[in-house]
């Protein structure tokens, strides 16, 4: 997808023909999509209760066997945002796709069997349609992995909403020594939708002092003071796809042991940026970046993997860790992360957002990462 195609957004169409050549690879006649992700970046819709039957061959035509189901209230968005799918108006809109597809006789049914509950999967067979339901995980999530240039855009923005709000929340004062953890987030956050956010990735971690060595920690009213680590983990949602970034700063003066620490973690996230490229394990990136801390004499207190995909959900494919399997392809968007975390003392993480891109990744998130003293 080119720039210009960028401009004029997501081809929904395109999406579903790749989607149909994994269908069947995987020997189906169509595939159940439930996962109301999955169905907004197949058909662009948004509301709160779908599904979608997706075609695989073209015997019949298998646009013209593609339908979305939804339920009265979303009888005109679902035109609005799906014109090219036939819709079926239903209280129970995935019982009336597989009546469809029962009566079409399409013979294997493809189902998310990784996120349909048991309830859902005995009332696809309880129909009795004369269908074959099989498991057919992650099909959906395979072609998201993969980013087009729209979805790119949307994550630019997404970023630079991010990247603008903690300029404003720094430039307005607004992490300081006396202020609380929760005062700075719901600043920060605030910060976001000045800049474009239209909503946050997830609840932002403000953590100071030794709350900045629990890796996801929830803010509190601890109170900031001088010398504290503070570590900042956000992101803005725009266009539906999610940033993520986290920097860490320190107040006031810093301690050797914290320009130590720091120094490590920031060669740790080089090494893991550096790493990133078409056809390179996910694992051995994890590797390059954590061989790093190892060196350093930290690598017990790296506890968790180094990035994972982002998107449309802030946790996607692939995932970077020493048990990721696969390859890294071009146009796959990550997180880099590596983090060091010292407990009851404090620790530090460093985040960015990138894309795999042939002569090396594509950084979206653009605020600096040099060690920064907070006056």
């Amino acid at each position: 997808m080119s720039a210009e195609d960028a401009s004029r957004g997501p081809d929904y169409a395109a999406r579903r023909g790749a989607l149909r050549s994994l269908l069947v690879q995987n020997e189906v006649d169509a595939l159940l999509v439930t996962d109301l992700v999955n169905i907004r970046y197949l058909t662009g819709f948004t509301g709160s209760n779908a599904a979608l039957l997706v075609y695989s061959w073209d015997r019949f035509g298998a646009e013209e066997r593609t339908v979305i189901g939804t339920d009265g209230r979303y009888r005109a968005q679902v035109a609005a945002q799906v014109p090219d799918v036939r819709a079926e108006i239903a209280r129970a809109p995935g019982r009336r796709v597989t009546e469809l597809a029962g009566e079409w006789k399409l013979g294997r049914v493809g189902f998310e069997s990784h996120s349909v509950t048991v309830d859902q999967h005995r009332g696809f067979v309880e129909q009795r349609t004369g269908l074959e339901f099989v498991g057919a995980p992650g099909l959906v999530e395979q072609l998201r992995a993969v980013k087009d240039s729209y979805e790119v855009e949307q994550l630019r923005r997404a970023c630079a909403a991010g990247d603008a709000g903690l300029a404003s929340l720094l430039e307005r004062g607004g992490l300081r020594p006396g202020r609380t953890e929760r005062q700075v987030a719901r600043d920060l956050e605030w910060a976001m939708y000045e800049h474009g956010a239209e909503a946050i990735s997830f609840e932002t971690i403000v953590a100071a002092g030794a709350n900045s060595a629990v890796p996801h920690h929830r803010p509190t009213d601890a109170v900031l003071a001088t010398g504290d680590f503070v570590k900042l983990d956000f992101g803005a949602v725009v266009g539906g796809y999610h940033s993520d970034m986290t920097r860490t700063y320190v107040l006031g003066a810093v301690a050797d042991w914290q320009r130590d620490v720091y120094e490590v973690v920031a060669r740790a996230q080089r090494a893991g940026c550096a790493a990133l490229a078409p056809g390179v394990k996910a694992a051995d990136v994890d590797a390059a970046s954590r061989a790093v801390i190892e060196d350093a004499g930290h690598g017990e207190l790296f506890v968790h993997g180094l990035g994972h995909g982002v998107g449309l959900q802030i946790h996607e494919a692939p995932g970077i860790a020493r048990t990721a399997t696969g390859t890294l392809l071009s146009g796959v968007a990550v997180t880099v992360e590596p983090g060091v975390y010292f407990p009851g003392r404090g620790g530090v993480r460093i985040e960015d957002t990138l894309v795999v891109r042939e002569g090396g990744p594509e950084l979206l998130t653009r605020t600096g990462k040099d060690l920064t003293v907070v006056d």
